[in-house]
């Protein structure tokens, strides 16, 4: 009776600590799968300044901040966010920081400044650089033929690769994959540029990004600017996925 007790004891340990094991392993793949920690704050920030909601951009920014955000990688976050919904989001979004950085200092709190953005070495024109960083972000070489808006605004073309391109996606504070995730939030939460939209998940899939990390960008602008919005970027996910088979 003891051995067959002992037994039955052993067999359910065997069972739990399996259980236990494989649960925890799935749990660890779903958190690597998904965004960092980082990341997140990154999404958050960003969606609710496109958005211009700035009571709960400060509480997004302190919690950013609280995770390990340093001052200067909020910062680059905000300053690009003038690229995608222009300077009155891009500011109020940095004023809102400064009043966040005086509050916490207040309340003797001194949070990492972090690096600031080297200086940019090539000495080649800013379009050629563009260009070049452009291509590196879709994957595809630019011919130097232009359509759409290219060819009809042949300026607009010159801004995005000599500012866009090399002036903020050159600088070193955040890499493709931060950029990319932060321009999705804030074109997901502006709504109406689905073409854009796409054209940014795209280049976010080929700098490495994933459809699982995608969705959490969604899930996270869901809870934070709003269903109908994160639906709709939902819709133009999907879109890409199908294409990219």
């Amino acid at each position: 009776m003891k051995k067959q007790f002992i037994s039955i004891f052993s067999a359910i340990s065997i069972f739990m600590f399996g259980f236990i094991h494989v649960s925890g392993a799935q749990n660890m793949q779903h958190e690597e799968s998904g965004l960092s920690t980082r990341q997140q704050h990154i999404v958050r920030i960003a969606a609710l300044t496109a958005k211009g909601d700035i009571p709960n951009l400060k509480t997004a920014l302190n919690e950013g901040l609280d995770a390990g955000l340093t001052v200067s990688e909020t910062k680059e976050v905000l300053v690009q966010m003038y690229a995608y919904c222009g300077f009155p989001r891009s500011l109020m979004g940095i004023n809102t920081l400064i009043a966040v950085l005086d509050e916490r200092k207040a309340q003797n709190i001194h949070d990492h400044q972090g690096p600031q953005a080297s200086p940019i070495t090539d000495t080649r024109d800013k379009y050629t650089r563009g260009k070049e960083i452009l291509e590196t972000l879709t994957g595809r070489t630019d011919t130097g033929q232009t359509s759409g808006f290219g060819a009809f605004s042949p300026e607009i073309d010159v801004f995005l690769k000599e500012h866009l391109f090399a002036d903020i996606f050159e600088r070193d504070i955040l890499n493709y994959q931060d950029r990319e995730l932060a321009t999705i939030a804030a074109l997901v939460s502006l709504g109406g540029v689905k073409p854009m939209m796409q054209s940014h998940m795209n280049i976010g899939m080929h700098v490495g990004l994933t459809e699982p990390q995608l969705r959490q960008v969604l899930s996270i602008i869901e809870s934070s600017v709003g269903q109908q919005e994160a639906a709709a970027g939902a819709g133009v996910l999907d879109t890409v996925l199908a294409s990219r088979q």
